[in-house]
């Protein structure tokens, strides 16, 4: 297993219950693909650097996990689809 982190993005229009139940989802995820959490950071609400899908904020979350890298094709796959999500991006931590 390889270490990876996953940053997204939530809309930050939504409500705090529609937040945990985003971030929920994928930590399910990847637990359920046999993935490990490490740690699961909540930044909250932040001013993004330009306007996406006409939102200037958004609300940040990190999370640091351990997977195989095929957990990682189906978590990219799931986000891409997920109309909550403004940007993600996952990388593999080399260390």
């Amino acid at each position: 297993m390889r270490k990876y982190e996953l940053i997204f993005v939530i809309r930050p229009d939504l409500e705090e219950e529609a937040n945990e139940a985003v971030i929920e989802k994928f930590k399910n995820l990847i637990e359920s693909l046999d993935g490990e959490i490490i740690k699961l950071d909540k930044w909250g609400k932040r001013r993004l650097a330009y306007e996406v899908k006409d939102f200037r904020e958004g609300f940040y979350v990190i999370i640091r996990f351990n997977a195989e890298s095929k957990v990682t094709t189906e978590l990219d796959r799931v986000i891409k689809i997920s109309d909550d999500v403004l940007r993600h991006m996952i990388v593999r931590d080399d260390e």
